[in-house]
C-alpha cells in the first residue's frame, strides 16, 4: 500500500516538473500561432508566399546570432555588443573589398576578427572575472565607435556581381540563402547543446561554476568560447546584412542586441544559467521577427514596434524568471 502511494506522488511529481520544463516553450509557441492567426485576418498579405520569405530574409541574422547568444546566456553570462560587432565587421566587409580583396577571403578575415574579439571579451570576463554586462558594455560603445571612425559616418558601396551578393540577397530552390544558413545554425546549434559533451559542459558550468570545475571540467575555457561562438556568429550576421544590402554602414543593426536577447529569453533560457533551449530560441526569433513584418503591413508605425518589443522583453523576464523559480522549489520539494 504504502509503495502505491509512493509511486502515485512520484509520478505526479514527475509530469509536474514535465510541465514546468516545457512551460517556457509552449507558452511562446501559443503566442507566436495567435500572431499568426491575428496578422492572417488583419491583412491578405501576411501570408503570401513573396512575404514569408520576407520575413525569413530578415530573421536570418537575428537568428544565427540569438542561436550563440543561447550558449552564452547558458553559461550565465551575457553579450551586449552583438550589435557593434555586426556593425563593425560589416562596414569591414565592405571597406576590404573596395580596397581590393577577393570576397571569400573577406569572409574569412571577418569571421576570424568577430571570434577575435569574442575572444578577448571572453578572456576578460572568465579569466579576469568581469562580469559579462560590464565588459560586453564596454564592447557595444567601443565596437560601433571603431565603426564609426572607419567609415567616418558614410555607407562604403559593395560592388555587385561579384558572387558575395549571393550570401545574403540569394536564394537555392527559392529559399533565400540567410534562411538556409539561419536553420543550418539552429541545428547545429540544438545538436550541440543536446547531443554533445560541449553542450552538457555549458549546460553545467551555468548551473554552478564552481561544481562544474571542481568536477574536472575546464569552466573558464568553457566560459570564454562561447563569447568566440557569439562574436563569429555576429559577424556571419554582419556579412549577411552587408551582402543584402550592398553595402556596409556604421550605423548596421542599431539595437539589435535586444532584439536578439528577447528572442532567447522568450524561447525560455534562463538568464540566471544552466538551462538553454535552441527550439524556444528559434521560436522567439520568429515571434519578434513576425510581430515587426505583421505590424508594418498593418501600417503601425514603426516606434510603437519598439515599444512592443520593449514590453515583451519585460513581460518574458518576468515569466521567465517565474518559470524557473517555480521548477526550483518543486525539484528542491521532490528532493
Amino acid at each position: 500500500m504504502s509503495t502505491s502511494i509512493y509511486t502515485e506522488r512520484e509520478k505526479g511529481s514527475k509530469y509536474r516538473d514535465m510541465l514546468l520544463a516545457h512551460a517556457q516553450v509552449a507558452s511562446i509557441a501559443v503566442f507566436f500561432i495567435a500572431c499568426c492567426i491575428l496578422f492572417s485576418a488583419a491583412t491578405p498579405t501576411f501570408l503570401t508566399t513573396a512575404n514569408l520569405l520576407n520575413i525569413l530574409r530578415q530573421l536570418a541574422p537575428m537568428l544565427v546570432v540569438a542561436i550563440a547568444m543561447t550558449f552564452v546566456i547558458a553559461t550565465g553570462g551575457i553579450d551586449l555588443s552583438v550589435g557593434s560587432v555586426v556593425a563593425l565587421t560589416n562596414s569591414l566587409a565592405a571597406i576590404l573589398m573596395q580596397a581590393g580583396l577577393s570576397w571569400p577571403v573577406a569572409i574569412l578575415v571577418t569571421i576570424l576578427l568577430g571570434a577575435v574579439i569574442g575572444l578577448v571579451q571572453g578572456w576578460f570576463s572568465a579569466s579576469q572575472a568581469i562580469p559579462s554586462f560590464i565588459v560586453t558594455l564596454a564592447g557595444l560603445s567601443t565596437l560601433r565607435g571603431i565603426a564609426l571612425y572607419s567609415t567616418q559616418g558614410f555607407s562604403i558601396p559593395i560592388e555587385s556581381g561579384t558572387g558575395f551578393d549571393f550570401f545574403g540577397a540569394g536564394t537555392v530552390a527559392g529559399i533565400p540563402v540567410p534562411a538556409i544558413i539561419a536553420i543550418v545554425a539552429a541545428l547545429i546549434g540544438y545538436v550541440t547543446i543536446n547531443r554533445t559533451r560541449y553542450g552538457r559542459q555549458v549546460i553545467a558550468v551555468g548551473s554552478n561554476a564552481e561544481a562544474a570545475r571542481r568536477s574536472g571540467m575546464p569552466a573558464l575555457r568553457i566560459k570564454a568560447s562561447v563569447f568566440v561562438i557569439s562574436g563569429a556568429a555576429s559577424a556571419i550576421a554582419g556579412l549577411m546584412l552587408a551582402s543584402r544590402l550592398g553595402s556596409g554602414s556604421s550605423n548596421a543593426a542599431s539595437g539589435f542586441e535586444l532584439d536578439v536577447i528577447a528572442a532567447v529569453v522568450l524561447g525560455g533560457t534562463s538568464l540566471m544559467g544552466g538551462r538553454a533551449t535552441v527550439v524556444g530560441t528559434v521560436l522567439g526569433a520568429l515571434t519578434i521577427a513576425t510581430l515587426g513584418n505583421g505590424l508594418i503591413l498593418l501600417h503601425v508605425s514603426p516606434f510603437f514596434t519598439q515599444i512592443v518589443t520593449g514590453v515583451i522583453i519585460l513581460l518574458a523576464i518576468w515569466s521567465n524568471t517565474r518559470v524557473f523559480s517555480k521548477l526550483r522549489t518543486a525539484k528542491k520539494g521532490k528532493k
